[in-house]
């Protein structure tokens, strides 16, 4: 199997671990009476496993996410953003404007 679905797969197992752990925090804690309401109700079943899938599809995705973002190579560069020193250069430009026409005129045509 590749290393990339084997690592795929670990992040579902923690995102569905995690997502298990949450609703038993939840549960315990009775946070906006959701203890009453899963384990008073004839479909609190379902609502716990709606849960459960929910919340681990989105802990699975975030726990992927924060894998494959930790594999990134580390820049051996300089941390600061002065490593650079900057020296102006100077430049040459001109300045032409029609002699013929008042500069009022030359700005109001535009």
């Amino acid at each position: 199997m590749p290393k990339l679905v084997r690592l795929y797969i670990n992040s579902i197992f923690v995102g569905f671990a995690l997502s298990v752990l949450f609703l038993g925090a939840l549960v315990a804690l009775d946070i906006g009476g959701l203890r009453g309401l899963i384990l008073g109700s004839s479909s609190g079943l379902v609502a716990a496993a709606m849960l459960i899938v929910f919340n681990g599809i989105i802990f699975s995705g975030a726990q992927f996410a924060y894998v494959i973002m930790r594999m990134a190579d580390r820049d051996e560069g300089p941390r600061s953003g002065r490593a650079v020193r900057l020296e102006p250069v100077p430049v040459r430009a001109e300045a032409r404007a029609d002699a013929r026409k008042p500069m009022a005129r030359q700005m109001r045509r535009r």
